[in-house]
């Protein structure tokens, strides 16, 4: 099983970014997956997630409105569209799949059984 998160770089406040997550994973529609970050010196937050279908997602406050996160059950892809960046945004992005139990959805690390390496995104002011 793998998860190959791509699409992190260096941007200007109030740019946008594309993140994308590969992921070789055989029960990949049976799962939700989900975006966290974190940044130098924090723990691991929760962005965003889209639930199996992709009929339900969920973002955090700081994210609402700004990023979308999507997925194409086809390509085993999963994406998370980042617009209107800010300096706070900084951090490594990590691509996770649930526990098929949880395909609903959820904001817990601990209902995630598989994560990418994480790419680093990196707004300017």
């Amino acid at each position: 099983v793998q998860l190959q998160a791509s699409g992190g770089g260096l941007v200007q406040a109030g740019g946008s970014l594309r993140l994308s997550c590969a992921a070789s994973l055989p029960t990949f529609s049976s799962r939700a997956m989900g975006w966290f970050r974190q940044a130098p010196g924090k723990e691991r937050d929760f962005v965003a997630v889209v639930t199996d279908s992709g009929s339900y997602t969920d973002y955090a406050d700081s994210v609402k409105g700004r990023f979308h996160i999507s997925r194409d059950n086809a390509k085993n892809m999963v994406y998370l569209q980042m617009n209107s960046l800010k300096p706070e945004d900084t951090a490594v992005y990590y691509c996770a799949a649930s526990r098929i139990i949880r395909s609903d959805g959820s904001r817990s690390e601990r209902d995630y059984d598989y994560w990418g390496q994480g790419t680093q995104v990196t707004v300017s002011s």
